[in-house]
């Protein structure tokens, strides 16, 4: 790297003032109006030792962000359009195809925010690639659908009818809120269900084999007879959970919270306890 692409800039962008290096500007995009501008082939007219370029300086932080690390910034919907523009006139193409991407992922996200009925759930994970982040799916009933591998993070499902659902390694992550559902039968193995709440859930005879259950709150749920083999359940808090039956071999409990929880005709063995709050439970 030559001492000149390490060389400060100092930019006036419509009155807001940057600095910044040529290696940054000219690097990532070399096809853009920024990379031909500082290329070292045009003489650069300044002022008080800045650049000055006529455009609004609103979002050229997030013009420099990306030419330094490649990742389109976070904005509101409205702000998009704004970025997409700039990115257009200093021609990063790499940073419009970004955008674009952003913007068709949140309009696919939004079509799913509207009603959904248990038909549209079928419809929809008869298609290859399902997602339903952030959609609010309390109250239904999927009872018997094959969800597996299903996207459901950030989702709303409580009171959510999954008894008996297929919902081998789908993942809840976001701290799905699941108060109240029924999973009575479901199929949970290898689930990412970290920081879930699964308070006063039904869960019994469910299998959850393997699942990441890390921080879930699981206060009052009923896991009679459900199968946790393998699961990790560190730092998770069970308390008044029912596990009369459950199959808890080789779980991991590191530091869950199991205080006054009724831990008879419960297979532990070979489970790690390490640190879990036991106080006053019953084995």
């Amino acid at each position: 790297m030559t001492s000149n692409s390490l060389s400060l800039v100092r930019l006036n962008i419509g009155g807001k003032k940057f600095c910044t290096t040529i290696d940054t500007l000219t690097q990532r995009e070399p096809d853009s109006m920024l990379a031909a501008m500082f290329s070292g082939r045009h003489t650069l007219c300044q002022e008080k030792g800045f650049v000055f370029v006529d455009r609004d300086g609103k979002h050229f932080r997030h013009i420099l962000n990306w030419l330094r690390d490649g990742v389109v910034p976070t904005l509101e919907d409205s702000q998009y359009p704004e970025l997409l523009r700039e990115a257009e006139y200093y021609q990063l193409l790499g940073l419009v195809d970004g955008i674009n991407a952003v913007l068709n992922r949140r309009k696919d996200d939004d079509d799913l925010k509207t009603e959904l009925t248990r038909t549209d759930i079928i419809k929809c994970i008869q298609s290859k690639r399902v997602r339903f982040r952030g959609v609010n799916l309390s109250g239904l009933d999927l009872s018997k659908l094959d969800l597996s591998f299903v996207d459901f993070s950030y989702a709303c499902l409580k009171n959510t009818f999954f008894s008996r659902a297929n919902l081998q390694c789908a993942k809840f992550r976001g701290r799905c809120e699941f108060t109240a559902a029924n999973l009575r039968g479901a199929l949970l193995a290898g689930a990412g269900l970290q920081s879930a709440n699964l308070q006063d859930a039904c869960l019994i005879d469910c299998s959850l084999c393997g699942a990441d259950l890390r921080s879930a709150h699981l206060q009052t749920a009923d896991l009679t007879n459900a199968n946790l083999e393998g699961a990790n359940l560190e730092g998770a808090n069970l308390k008044g959970a029912k596990l009369g039956g459950a199959n808890l071999q080789g779980a991991n409990l590191q530091r869950a919270y199991l205080r006054d929880v009724n831990l008879r005709e419960t297979h532990l063995e070979g489970a790690k306890l390490d640190g879990a709050n036991l106080l006053g439970a019953i084995r």
